[in-house]
């Protein structure tokens, strides 16, 4: 395998460290599966293992505390150039990604995603979720390589822009229509809860066939911050503001989805056998009304916070747990 591949998922987490893990050797011929889990605009204060006085996610906190910990990872100011330097190893700009919309959001076609290099691997690979690298057929991920394709359009649900960015008119966070392998399909069910539930289908029916990637990206707790009435209660007595109880609503939605996804690893017994990784897009947008982890910005700012982010790697037997301090970019 070339730059990406194992070198990006593993190498990284171990050398960082200073060798306290384990050493290079030690894993040579593993093909672990892999999850990724990618939110959309929760910022590196929007977690409770982060010091939010309010914001509850047991969950990921648990990904936190028993996996190694990139206390100092950056990503770029939005979405768009974040994934496409997660999905190459490459700045935005050499992506032609310089923007979230205008055309400027679509991935350059001659570039080489991981997706595309884990498959060549043996690894089935799927999408779940956010895509935003590009709405034209030929951006699509069914020709990126991922074998499964299970995404909304444009930077959000219900999103339109000029050009081609733009999502299936009237979709909204309940029920929306997703485009399925190339025809879109109308689901039922809150928009996080169903695209965890897609991607659990899919590794259920791979697992055990192949070593499997399975990108889950979530369209929360991204505005217009839709969110299920119960657990926008969880969070409406304990702050002022509407909007922050919708908010930190979104988030505790994925941090239950989170919890059933790691539930079911275990259940599969799979487990030790899968890495998994947490991590957020940008700098954080309504949660830094009360908590910002100390930093200075958000969203769209190139101040810390809105370039610093979550990056929890879990790999139970493999990964000790640990804090990695040395610089580390979304372009590793």
């Amino acid at each position: 395998m070339n730059r990406f591949g194992m070198c990006w998922l593993i190498c990284l987490s171990l050398s960082l460290v200073g060798g306290n893990l384990l050493g290079a050797e030690t894993l040579a011929g593993k093909r672990p599966n892999i999850v990724f889990v990618l939110t959309d605009d929760q910022g590196y204060g929007d977690l409770s293992c982060h010091g939010n006085p309010i914001l509850k996610t047991p969950n990921i906190d648990r990904l936190h505390r028993e996996g190694v910990r990139f206390t100092d990872f950056m990503v770029s100011p939005t979405c768009s150039p974040t994934r496409s330097a997660l999905m190459t190893g490459r700045h935005e700009f050499r992506n032609g990604v310089s923007h979230t919309i205008n055309e400027r959001e679509r991935l350059t076609l001659s570039a080489t995603t991981l997706a595309q290099v884990l498959k060549s691997s043996g690894y089935a690979t799927g999408i779940f979720g956010k895509w935003h690298l590009g709405d034209e057929p030929d951006h699509w991920p069914s020709r990126r390589g991922f074998d499964e394709m299970f995404i909304h359009g444009a930077g959000g649900i219900g999103q339109s822009y000029p050009g081609s960015c733009g999502d299936a008119p009237g979709n909204t966070y309940f029920s929306p229509a997703i485009l399925h392998n190339g025809k879109f399909e109308k689901t039922n069910g809150y928009c996080t809860d169903v695209f965890f539930s897609q991607a659990l289908k899919w590794i259920e029916a791979t697992k055990g066939k192949q070593p499997f990637y399975a990108h889950i990206s979530t369209n929360a707790p991204h505005g217009p911050l839709q969110v299920r009435p119960e657990d926008e209660a969880r969070y409406s007595d304990k702050v002022k503001e509407a909007d922050v109880a919708k908010f930190f609503g979104m988030i505790a939605n994925i941090d239950d989805n989170v919890g059933t996804l790691l539930a079911k690893l275990s259940e599969w017994g799979i487990e030790r056998d899968t890495l998994v990784i947490f991590m957020n897009d940008n700098g954080g947008t309504v949660g830094v009304k009360v908590h910002n982890a100390g930093m200075r910005g958000q969203k769209v700012t190139p101040y810390l916070g809105g370039i610093r982010a979550n990056s929890f790697w879990r790999w139970p037997g493999t990964l000790k747990p640990a804090d990695c301090d040395r610089l580390a970019a979304h372009i590793d």
